[in-house]
């Protein structure tokens, strides 16, 4: 993958900067228009997006469709239906000490947004925020991932197609073409990624002020409970840690099961991992793969410590590991001090809740948080924790409704999306307070008299 040379970058986004002032992009029939086009051509371009995420990960096309397209197309949906009653004036009550003034809430787009995308969904990450983006009324710049070159080609022969560059444009290449990014004053930058490089580019932003929506990742903890329902729990675990051979910001990253019950959920957890994939993942046309070799030596490094109860198998050719389960993992271990990000899951017992609310708190706010066993008590973990989502009694599945916000706090990220949520990060927020001139009371004004009744009113 070629890098987009510094040349054209600026002179892309002095065309948009341009396009923007135009202010084609506020009216709401412009709009809407190209989130038809945008869903026409996901859907003329849906195999040959299928075909490229299965060559860079391996992934089917029924999980590409499920985890990638649908999730994109049913954005789109819901803001074309939604769109117009978010982008109107919001009328707002107006406290007694203030009318006759009238109050409004109108919606702007912030201008020019910078979108940049990981490797891991990098279809879906990408495309989801341009939706907003789009509905909101803004230009954008997208950067896919280099690591999965064959989608990123696909996406930038759809959005070429689609679009003209001086509205949405898509720039490729490495970490030097990033730097050349973020050294533009964009009014908004959306980025998924790690922690790490999402403090690189609040750093950029914070020369310009620019805001920033930063969904990063963590280490996303699974508690199972005594009272859980093991069969079930081990079935919902399994989908959730290896769905995309694990590459996911809201896999359950480790496990904290109650003593108890350990020994039946790692057998139940084996059972299921072999009736989803196999004996032998290797040969099943569902299991993706590692990214690249470099994510394959990083999980191998993790898997060194503890003891391997189930999988541990490595094929550098393949780009394969198996479903692994590691056992006698102390907080110490590497694989506890950094996001996982791929099929190896480690297991940590415990006797007491309090002791598992401890270990949590002490840590990184996680992306995601997973807890099985009752409902009331799921309430009360989650009561004395934090994180970005979650879910009680299953996994991932707090990402799927478009009616609720997705994002994380703290190291995990700042901001959300999704829905409405999306329309508002590419928004401003403006308010407007309208005064007649029929009428102009002077409670307000120096010397400020008979203070006494206005200070009840106030």
């Amino acid at each position: 993958m070629e890098n987009t040379l510094r040349p054209e970058i600026e002179k892309i986004f002095t065309k948009q900067k341009g396009f923007f002032a135009g202010r084609h992009t506020r009216e709401l029939k412009f709009r809407q228009h190209n989130l038809q086009k945008f869903r026409d051509a996901i859907i003329r371009y849906e195999k040959k997006i299928t075909d490229a995420l299965w060559t860079d990960l391996h992934k089917t096309y029924e999980e590409a469709y499920l985890t990638e397209i649908s999730i994109v197309l049913q954005e789109i949906n819901n803001h074309l239906k939604h769109m117009k009653a978010w982008a109107r004036p919001w009328k707002v009550s107006t406290p007694i000490h203030l009318l006759p003034s009238r109050y409004t809430i109108i919606h702007e787009p912030l201008g020019v947004g910078l979108i940049m995308a990981p490797w891991n969904y990098p279809f879906q990450l990408l495309m989801n925020p341009l939706v907003g983006a789009i509905s909101s009324g803004c230009c954008s710049m997208l950067k896919p991932s280099p690591y999965t070159p064959n989608t990123a080609r696909v996406m930038e022969e759809m959005i070429g197609e689609t679009f003209d560059e001086a509205y949405i444009s898509i720039v490729q290449g490495n970490r030097e073409v990033n730097q050349t990014l973020l050294e533009l004053r964009f009014d908004v930058i959306f980025f998924t990624g790690s922690p790490a490089l999402g403090k690189t580019v609040m750093k950029a932003a914070s020369q310009y002020l620019t805001p920033v929506v930063l969904e990063l990742g963590g280490k996303s903890p699974c508690i199972v409970d005594a009272d859980a329902n093991i069969a079930l729990a081990a079935k919902r675990i399994v989908w959730g840690k290896l769905i995309n051979a694990g590459q996911t910001c809201i896999a359950p990253d480790y496990l904290l099961v109650h003593q108890s019950v350990k020994e039946a959920l790692i057998a139940k957890i084996i059972v299921w991992i072999e009736i989803f994939y196999g004996k032998d993942a290797r040969q099943s046309r569902v299991y993706p793969r590692i990214v690249n070799l470099q994510a394959m030596e990083r999980l191998q490094q993790l898997m060194v410590q503890g003891t391997i109860r189930y999988g541990g198998e490595v094929d550098l050719a393949e780009r394969y590991i198996a479903p692994t389960i590691i056992d006698d993992i102390r907080p110490d271990f590497r694989i506890m001090q950094e996001e996982i990000f791929g099929p190896v899951l480690p297991v940590m017992s415990f006797s007491a809740m309090n002791e598992v609310i401890s270990y949590i708190n002490d840590h990184e706010k996680p992306l995601a948080f997973y807890y099985f066993g009752s409902p009331k008590r799921g309430n009360e973990v989650f009561a004395q924790t934090s994180s970005g989502g979650g879910c009680i009694n299953d996994t991932l599945i707090h990402i799927a409704n478009h009616k609720v916000p997705f994002g994380g706090v703290g190291n995990s990220g700042m901001n959300k999306y999704h829905g409405h949520d999306s329309f508002l990060a590419f928004s401003n927020r403006r308010s407007v307070a309208k005064t007649p001139t029929w009428i102009d009371i002077p409670f307000r004004y120096p010397p400020f008299k008979n203070f006494r009744l206005v200070k009840k009113l106030v």
